[in-house]
């Protein structure tokens, strides 16, 4: 069925497009169902199109833009043996015009169709669309920049599956193609918004259109050099990463936010570089070898200038990982082995993060689910002491018994600091035990927990002394965040201490069971169910079931 481009069905749309924000069930559940019942119908997209550009109503266009974005979603890919849901037609007269209606388009109506272009691309780019690239390049001559960081935001949602894509002759052509079409403009651009950024340096407003329009130039930078390393970035490396260092030495006091929560345009910008300066640091390290020691000055003075507001979480984080990346490279090593470098990284840049802070705190008790999930699934990788965290492991690789000896002080001042006063200073102990926890791991699986140690710790010591107190304190909803530390650490560490020590926990885990805390008794919950799937040699489970379903010591069959 075909419908007519005509203000009649214009003005049908519009009306169940109202209808479709209404509060009541009864007026909104209809209105959603006539328009899944007509989408299937040639011009119904060109409809939406038309009404999200010449719509007098606001709420409207960007209403017509979303249920636009989601017909594209639902409907574009053409799948086998399966009918085409979008006509042929309406296909070509999309691609035909979206860019444009895009680049024309307010920002809330330019990012959904922005995505619309994304999820075509992903389909019909480079074979069925091959003029998509060529359409975007010619905008950046447009000089206004609401357009080109419309190109720019568009390209780095076509372009950022680069990151995670096999490797394969069909996706080098594709960015070959990109990079014939797109590279040199986009240097060229990255220039000139430099050049506009000293030229503006004075107007707020024209800065924060530029610095969004370094940010997405910066990660598609990074995008478009992670799979190789491309000839042309390759010859063009001493543009990008002079003005990459230069912008991370930037501070302008105009760009600073009052806000603690929200990253700035100047955190996200150096954020990104951090990552790209990584990118190369370990992919061509080589090739990188000119630019690092620069990078590596540049990057530590950052960290060591950075506040632990929670808007610098990212940038702090990414700036580690760069550290832990370089740190781990033989022909690096060089860079880190004097005593007073080793010294000073942990002291100003490990210990300092791992602090557990008040925004910490308030996530442990207002926000469980997502400390949860940050903390013991694996999902902090951008939190500060998942990066920390890293950095030791990475100094560890070669110099596993300076860094133990530096830290082993740390450890007992911050356990020193604890005893004198644990209703103050309990966040020392806290800080004591992750240290302890990133100095001890060398690999880990979620199978086993910690199966590599540094021997240079002595887990069962620390057990001993540090953890079991916390489990067998007789107030369980005493010191919340000690006692989930005390819990993770038997739970990571299993297969490392003794069996004896892992049935002496299984009862004080138990009780932990019964913590008003929702991390705690989950942490314990978690712990309990890992120590009982362990298995012990020739398979056998380590009696822990037995044990804890009898109530009596396990007799060695």
């Amino acid at each position: 069925v075909t419908m007519e481009l005509n203000d009649g069905n214009l003005q049908t749309l519009t009306e169940f497009m109202r209808k479709t924000l209404d509060p009541d069930p009864s007026i909104r559940r209809p209105a959603e169902k006539f328009l899944e019942s007509v989408e299937g119908n040639q011009n119904y997209p060109i409809l939406l199109l038309t009404l999200l550009e010449k719509s007098q109503d606001n709420v409207i266009r960007v209403c017509a833009a979303v249920t636009f974005k989601n017909y594209i979603k639902r409907n574009w890919r053409i799948i086998e043996d399966e009918p085409n849901k979008i006509s042929d037609p309406d296909r070509t007269t999309i691609k035909a015009n979206i860019v444009n209606l895009m680049l024309s388009s307010p920002e809330q109506i330019q990012k959904q169709l922005s995505d619309a272009i994304s999820i075509i691309g992903r389909e019909d780019f480079p074979l069925k669309w091959p003029d998509l690239l060529t359409e975007m390049v010619t905008r950046f001559q447009s000089g206004d920049f609401h357009i080109i960081n419309g190109v720019l935001r568009t390209a780095h949602s076509l372009f950022k599956r680069y990151r995670h894509e096999f490797k394969s002759n069909e996706l080098w052509l594709e960015i070959k193609l990109v990079l014939d079409t797109f590279a040199n403009p986009l240097t060229e651009l990255f220039k000139a918004t430099i050049e506009l950024c000293q030229t503006h340096a004075t107007d707020i407003n024209a800065l924060k259109i530029l610095f969004s329009s370094l940010t997405l130039i910066s990660k598609l930078f990074y995008s478009l050099n992670f799979q190789d390393l491309p000839e042309f970035f390759e010859d063009n490396m001493e543009t990008w990463m002079s003005n990459f260092h230069n912008l991370l030495t930037l501070d302008n006091k105009l760009l600073q936010t009052d806000d603690e929560e929200e990253a700035g345009l100047l955190e996200l910008l150096k954020s990104q570089i951090c990552d790209n300066a990584a990118l190369y640091a370990q992919k061509y390290d080589e090739e990188f070898q000119p630019y690092l020691p620069r990078f590596v000055t540049a990057i530590w003075n950052l960290l060591v200038s950075t506040g632990q507001e929670v808007k610098y979480d990212l940038l702090v984080s990414n700036a580690i990982q760069f550290l832990a990346s370089v740190c781990e490279r033989p022909h690096y090593k060089h860079l880190f082995e004097d005593q007073n470098t080793l010294t000073s990284i942990c002291e100003k840049v490990i210990v300092p993060n791992m602090e557990f802070r008040s925004a910490d705190e308030e996530a442990f008790e207002d926000n469980s689910e997502e400390y949860i999930r940050r903390d013991l699934e694996g999902s902090d990788i951008d939190t500060r002491r998942r990066a920390a965290c890293d950095l030791v492991r990475g100094l560890c690789k070669f110099f596993e018994g300076p860094v133990t000896a530096i830290f082993s002080g740390y450890v007992n001042s911050m356990l020193g600091e604890y005893a004198k006063n644990p209703g103050v200073n309990w966040k020392h102990k806290d800080a004591a035990i992750y240290l302890v926890t990133s100095l001890a791991s060398k690999a880990q699986t979620a199978k086993h927990g910690i199966t590599q140690a540094n021997e240079l710790v002595n887990l069962t010591e620390f057990f001993v002394n540090h953890i079991l107190i916390d489990l067998k304190s007789q107030n369980v909803n005493e010191f919340p965040v000690l006692k989930a530390d005390a819990i993770k650490y038997v739970m990571i560490f299993r297969s490392q201490l003794p069996k004896e020590q892992l049935l002496q926990a299984v009862p004080l885990l138990v009780a932990h069971l019964q913590a008003e805390s929702t991390v705690e008794h989950t942490y314990a919950a978690h712990a309990l169910e890992r120590l009982f799937t362990m298995r012990g040699p020739n398979n056998s489970t380590l009696c822990l079931v037995q044990y804890f379903s009898s109530g009596k010591k396990c007799i060695k069959k």
